[in-house]
């Protein structure tokens, strides 16, 4: 679904779309957050309904901070915005996808990512 799709900004089908998600018993869904352009996991972050519909009518991903108990619409205080380019959920409903243009940092440490640098140093499995 395009930003040019009249069903994107649609109050009706929004709504039915929001309906297919399942969200936590805190009323919250994990959002992870893809550059568009590379493929990159640029973040984690959370949404509730409110973000959900935000992210998806306004073309602005949109999120809960669980810290501070508000709606933060990602680059207006950092100036490093996400804009939407598609939002998916998972088989279950009770995960986002987001595939994000990312303006600047995704990371509030201004790393480009949230996981730049921060390799655990797992066993790597061998499928043979």
């Amino acid at each position: 679904m395009t930003a040019n799709d009249p069903a994107a900004v649609d109050p009706a089908a929004v709504e039915q779309r929001l309906d297919a998600l399942t969200f936590g018993s805190d009323g919250l869904l994990p959002a992870i957050v893809q550059d568009d352009v590379s493929g990159d996991v640029l973040m984690l972050a959370w949404m509730d309904r409110e973000a959900a519909r935000r992210t998806q009518s306004t073309g602005r991903v949109t999120y809960w901070s669980r810290s501070r108990q508000e709606y933060w619409r990602k680059g207006d205080t950092s100036g490093h915005r996400q804009y939407v380019r598609s939002v998916a959920m998972d088989c279950d409903g009770d995960t986002l996808l987001v595939r994000a243009i990312q303006i600047g940092a995704a990371c509030h440490t201004g790393s480009r990512t949230c996981f730049d640098g921060r390799d655990l140093g797992a066993v790597v499995g061998d499928p043979e």
